[in-house]
């Protein structure tokens, strides 16, 4: 009788890229994914050039140049999208005085920050949930420290910022249960300052962050080889909790969760919206925080404990990053605006703000998961309910594969046995569902894919 049992769970239909297969499919995602314009985003990127550099320590006090002017300028945009959707925009500028390696003078650095609140818990939302999309402003050429010289900073990172903007304006136009946060970060390229001060801000706010899709260089999509791909973009995501603690190390290394902290399947959730509502553009998940040697903003979030994500173009061009404008043997060196690709950009937008309203439609993760099985044929997890969910999924797959392949609905319960699937042979997790069918990411069991620490005195604690 178990053999056929075992034999009926493995028979369920295997997922071919991401945690996609059960999931009910979304006229709102649809919508907003068909709202993005790749022209407002080629003017958001020739405004922010326009103001010759933005360098961190550049000149605060005029309207065309500098990095005071386009701090400003991001204010007003949001201002005017907020006017747009009826007060819908909240303005914070988060800012620390700051010195350091790389800026040996006292320097203000200033965040430029709108929220979007969720529903109110009378009307049924969770308006202390975040979902946070950032990008910097600031810029640079070859010498991180040359604050005068030209420093249009196109790809890195106006293509984020616009990415945040668009962002604003698409998805300010409709509520949802979650507070979405669209970040415009300075001093990114002086050592990741205004990603500290969004994760102090988030922490005195007291947000439950579920995540941050940091966006860093998303723009261009002819590598360096010459060659063009605008099919695909990657989502880096730290494998183990950049604040875990020996306990739960020595945990996960005899356990697993190796690949299922609450980042990496964060980017799985990323790669499934691709796969369903995007054409022709797939999600590349790297399992690595960032790329080899370099760092983005969404480091600090996770050394706050914040569930993040990097999101960066497939193919990145190095001539155009972090140079000074010139041309020497025929190669043109600088980041300009012509090493955006505009529609690739808009692919870009169109999966951040899919996600976006996903994550924020559906409800928060669940906390408390736990599992056992040791010494069993069979598998119990249990976890505790989640104020708004209608239902809860049971996710399975090989401790090899990378994605979630199995799933099977647990209904209204807070526990399910899976009858014949030994705990040894399997990763397992567990996502929530809303009534309309929108679904959470999964969380793997105990502190190691925990994405909220509150209430598991295992999980690891924000510093």
């Amino acid at each position: 009788m178990r053999l056929i049992a075992l034999a009926a769970l493995l028979a369920l239909p295997a997922v071919a890229h991401a945690q996609t297969p059960a999931a009910v499919e979304q006229a709102l995602l649809h919508t907003v994914v068909s709202q993005v314009e790749a022209e407002r985003m080629r003017s958001d990127i020739t405004a922010l050039v326009g103001f010759g550099t933005r360098h961190t320590m550049s000149q605060t006090d005029s309207d065309t140049r500098g990095i005071g002017a386009a701090r400003r300028w991001a204010e007003s945009h949001f201002r005017t999208i907020s006017t747009e959707c009826g007060g819908c925009l909240e303005i914070a500028l988060p800012a620390d005085t700051v010195t350091g390696p790389r800026v040996p003078t006292p320097t203000e650095v200033v965040d430029v920050v709108a929220i979007q609140r969720g529903r109110s818990e009378q009307e049924g939302g969770d308006p202390n949930r975040v979902i946070i999309i950032s990008g910097h402003i600031d810029s640079r050429v070859t010498d991180v420290m040359n604050f005068t010289a030209d420093a249009p900073g196109a790809n890195d990172d106006a293509s984020g910022v616009s990415a945040v903007l668009e962002a604003a304006r698409v998805l300010s136009k409709h509520s949802f249960d979650a507070t979405l946060v669209y970040a415009v970060l300075s001093g990114e390229e002086q050592g990741l300052l205004g990603g500290k001060i969004l994760a102090d801000y988030a922490k005195a706010q007291g947000w439950v962050v579920e995540a941050n899709l940091n966006n860093d260089i998303v723009g261009n999509s002819e590598g360096q080889s010459g060659i063009r791909d605008t099919t695909r973009v990657r989502v880096f995501s730290e494998g183990t909790k950049t604040v875990e603690t020996a306990l739960q190390a020595e945990r996960r290394r005899y356990n697993g969760g190796e690949v299922d902290s609450s980042s990496r399947n964060l980017a799985r959730y990323v790669d499934g919206i691709a796969d369903r509502y995007l054409t022709n553009f797939d999600v590349d998940m790297i399992y690595r925080t960032d790329r080899f040697g370099r760092g983005g903003d969404q480091v600090e979030m996770l050394r706050a404990g914040f569930p993040a994500v990097r999101i960066s173009e497939g193919s990145e061009n190095y001539d155009r990053q972090h140079q000074d404008l010139r041309t020497e043997n025929g190669v043109e060196y600088g980041d300009t605006i012509e090493g955006v690709d505009f529609d690739y950009l808009a692919q870009v937008a169109r999966l951040n703000i899919a996600t976006m309203a996903a994550l924020a439609s559906a409800p928060m993760v669940p906390s408390g998961v736990t599992i056992e099985g040791a010494v069993k044929p069979d598998t119990t997890l249990r976890w505790s309910a989640v104020p708004g969910a209608a239902g809860y999924r049971v996710w399975w797959r090989s401790t090899t594969a990378p994605q979630w392949t199995f799933n099977r609905s647990a209904g209204t319960a807070t526990s399910l046995v899976l009858t014949g699937v030994p705990i040894d042979d399997y990763f397992f997790g567990v996502s929530a569902l809303s009534e309309d069918g929108f679904e959470s990411p999964v969380v793997y069991p105990g502190p190691a894919g925990a994405f909220v620490s509150v209430g598991d005195p295992l999980a690891p604690a924000a510093r």
